[in-house]
């Protein structure tokens, strides 16, 4: 009966808050405006939810987003120095969120073969390692089982611990639930593994302050993949998402590799793999909820993050472009970003927004000397000539963002330089009455 009483309050819930939002537009009319009784309870519920805390609450968390193309290569130990530099654990975030590209050879074997998560797995113990090397036994890192389900669905675990509802706020542990003596080993380290996704070389990895865990509400946790490589249905390119809900506000991570090539028109191929992935990312419901709302799209978010190596060039020939790299004139070099133009034509992301891009092209840097461009005059015997590019992007779309940074590292790993932004973004706090309709706890880590 409790469950039942619970899908009934959330269903009323969905309906009302969608009423709720069409109400607000005077000239929207729809079959769905109607009122019903039910409405009546859950204005009382928000009504009392000012009335406890009149002001809306907005709390700061500061997320940094980064991406790298390794070229294929595995993680080693001695790459843990470079991740250091990359992560700025310096100025430390609350949440760090990596999309990585080819963290496989794109091989035959790899993209029509069965999912490997050694590469994965391999990866996120080094990051997890290096997040958490500062606090606690770097070997103690607490790992979650790499998510290969599209349908995963993380709502909560029956063990949470309550929140206090003194005054009225939320947030506050009243007591903590015995743990298990690897439990509380692993519970030294700092960050915690929030969720991770593999297809093929595309490959993303969350993670989140572990005291954030006992402070926000996290919920609906669920990934996604979409191939559209080879043929348009192939993992050797595409992207892999992750939308989650912090409180009350959703995010979606999506980190992408797009098509290659440097030829006029490559651009259309690469704006049209974008379209696919808007249209065929989509997060399903958990199972035993109310079927009638639809599967999740990445517009659906209120705060939503598109990185990777997307692959956009220079619309310039590649002696301009090496002069203009030599005299680090950033702002000329930028009125050829293919990527700006799509978007200033409006062929691609409309309305999203990028930082200013105040560093020299990420791609491609020579295997022989990782401190030049590959090509170039004179030519070397067995190099690619390439016209370099900023192939490595970061992108968001929402309110409540704020970039604080936007910058390249120097790591000589692969013929890609890593790309990271760090954010600050408002979370608006769920009202203890609406927690309790939800049924919605923090989420204590294991």
């Amino acid at each position: 009966m409790d469950i039942e009483n619970q899908k009934s309050k959330t269903r009323r819930l969905s309906k009302w808050f969608k009423r709720k939002k069409k109400r607000a537009d005077p000239f929207h009319l729809s079959e769905d405006s109607v009122e019903d009784e039910s409405d009546d309870y859950l204005d009382n519920v928000l009504l009392r939810s000012r009335e406890m805390d009149p002001t809306i609450s907005i709390n700061e968390l500061r997320i940094f987003v980064g991406t790298w193309n390794v070229a294929g290569r595995s993680p080693v130990g001695s790459l843990a120095v470079d991740l250091d530099e990359w992560l700025n654990l310096k100025d430390a975030a609350d949440m760090y969120v990596l999309g990585f590209q080819e963290i496989v050879p794109l091989k035959t074997l790899n993209v029509i073969g069965a999912e490997d998560p050694t590469e994965a797995t391999n990866w996120n113990m080094l990051i997890g390692k290096t997040l958490n090397n500062k606090y606690g036994c770097p070997w103690l890192t607490p790992m979650l089982n790499i998510i290969s389900s599209d349908n995963y669905h993380y709502a909560g675990s029956p063990n949470w611990k309550k929140r206090s509802s003194v005054g009225g706020r939320i947030g506050t542990p009243t007591r903590e639930r015995s743990r298990n003596p690897s439990e509380k080993l692993n519970g030294n380290s700092k960050y915690k593994l929030m969720a991770s996704k593999k297809m093929v070389g595309v490959f993303v990895s969350v993670w989140m302050k572990r005291e954030l865990l006992r402070k926000f509400c996290v919920s609906n946790v669920k990934v996604c993949s979409v191939a559209c490589g080879i043929m348009g249905y192939l993992g050797n390119k595409g992207a892999v998402s992750v939308s989650m809900s912090i409180e009350g506000t959703s995010f979606c991570f999506i980190a992408a590799h797009l098509a290659s090539g440097e030829k006029k028109g490559d651009e259309i191929r690469r704006n049209h793999q974008v379209s696919e992935i808007f249209r065929r990312t989509s997060f399903p419901q958990a199972a035993k909820t109310d079927n009638s709302s639809p599967p999740l799209n990445i517009m659906g978010h209120d705060q939503i993050f598109w990185f990777g190596d997307l692959n956009y060039r220079l619309c310039l020939e590649d002696s301009f472009a090496r002069q203009l790299i030599k005299k680090q004139d950033w702002k000329a070099l930028q009125e050829f970003d293919q990527l700006r133009r799509e978007q200033k034509d409006a062929r691609v992301f409309q309305g999203w927004q990028e930082g200013d891009i105040d560093f020299a092209p990420t791609y491609k840097y020579s295997s022989s000397n990782h401190n030049r461009y590959s090509g170039g005059l004179p030519s070397k015997a067995g190099e690619k000539q390439r016209t370099p590019a900023w192939c490595d992007r970061i992108l968001w779309y929402g309110r409540g963002i704020k970039q604080i940074s936007y910058f390249r590292s120097e790591s000589k790993f692969s013929d890609h330089r890593p790309v990271s932004g760090l954010f600050s973004t408002q979370v608006k706090m769920l009202s203890l009455p609406v927690q309790e309709l939800l049924h919605c706890t923090p989420f204590f880590p294991p």
